[in-house]
């Protein structure tokens, strides 16, 4: 892959080592900053002042999936004893198995990258239950397994399982500092495996202020898998639903020249994967839909993300909506003005240059 922002070194202390509520006395989520690229413009802006940023009519599309609790111990072989292991629960298939990533506890707390397999490896979990590795999630993949668990896995994961945590993090936090003011649990179980994290700022105060504004929010769910968080793959298939009510609100959006803002890739991809000839459909199913300035973007206008670090397959993304010299700006300034990267740092709003884009019907 391209490495798009070669060059760029993003030092290791402007890694978001705790969310932003415990930074300080009176902290709160949204008390994180806003980078907005606007073409070639950027300004520097508090997270706070997003309202003023947007207008009637704009529409954000917002992730839905609930994080899980998707880390948990375990050791490999049938038998006591065994190579310790966490197990990291990435995406439940519609046949029952997982995809899950086997990672080697480090003993600060996070853990190392390590392969996956062999086939019929057995990894014994907490309360006596076990899970048995099948098949790798893709030909030639290492990182990514189907396993068949042999227990239910929302009750061990609500009994035994931990957030994910890399370990650019100083410790752990419980699951509520996960999740976004969206979330909403799954009937099924099923949930992001990682933060849907553009949303994390945002506050009921702050949603209600946009809402007094004339700004809409539009719920997708697009249930997130593990990141390959040292390869920088791009993402495998994952699971979304574009209800038909977000679709109606789409269109009516941009037929009245409202702009649609996507918080967070996850939004773009289940946005994007339910375009049909004149606008967005209601949707559901898999998605291996990768977004890159190539195939571009049709409905969404404009985009509200973390900060990715510079070998990150997520810049793709960016590139399309926001253009290649426009992010290669933004992201000099970043590091320039000290933002923080990662899932509790701060955040990065595009917005269009002119008029938002129009699919001619």
């Amino acid at each position: 892959m391209t490495v798009l922002l070669e060059g760029l070194r993003v030092p290791e202390e402007l890694s978001a080592r705790v969310p932003a509520e415990q930074r300080g006395p009176g902290r709160g989520r949204d008390d994180v900053r806003l980078m907005v690229s606007r073409g070639g413009e950027v300004a520097h802006r508090a997270f706070r002042e997003l309202p003023g940023l947007l207008r009637a009519g704009d529409v954000l599309v917002v992730n839905t999936s609930a994080t899980l609790a998707a880390a948990v111990n375990g050791r490999l072989g049938a038998e006591p004893g065994g190579e310790r292991v966490v197990v990291h629960f990435s995406t439940r298939g519609d046949d029952g198995r997982w995809a899950v990533e086997l990672r080697a506890p480090d003993g600060a707390g996070t853990t190392l990258p390590r392969p996956g397999g062999p086939v019929g490896a057995v990894v014994r979990l907490p309360g006596g239950s076990r899970l048995v590795l099948e098949e790798p999630l893709a030909p030639g993949a290492v990182r990514l397994w189907w396993a068949r668990p042999e227990v239910d896995v929302a009750g061990l994961l609500a009994r035994y399982g931990r957030p994910i945590r890399y370990g650019y993090t100083e410790r752990d936090q419980p699951v509520a500092a996960y999740q976004t003011v969206f979330a909403l649990p799954s009937p099924d179980g099923a949930g992001s495996a990682e933060m849907p994290s553009a949303g994390r700022p945002f506050t009921a105060g702050l949603v209600a202020e946009l809402v007094s504004r004339g700004v809409q929010f539009a719920p997708v769910v697009l249930h997130t898998g593990v990141a390959s968080a040292e390869a920088h793959e791009p993402p495998y298939p994952e699971r979304f639903e574009v209800p038909a009510t977000t679709a109606w609100l789409v269109n009516a959006a941009r037929a009245g020249g409202g702009r649609v803002i996507a918080v967070g890739t996850t939004a773009v991809r289940a946005l994007e994967s339910a375009v049909a000839e004149c606008g967005v459909r209601g949707a559901a199913g898999w998605t291996d839909l990768v977004v890159t300035p190539e195939r571009g973007v049709r409905v969404v206008d404009g985009l509200l993300t973390g900060l990715h670090e510079p070998e990150a397959s997520h810049l793709l993304m960016l590139e399309a909506v926001a253009g290649r010299p426009a992010l290669r700006r933004a992201y000099a300034e970043a590091v320039r003005e000290r933002y923080l990267w990662h899932e509790f740092g701060d955040v990065h709003l595009i917005l269009p240059e002119e008029g938002p884009h129009r699919m001619h019907c």
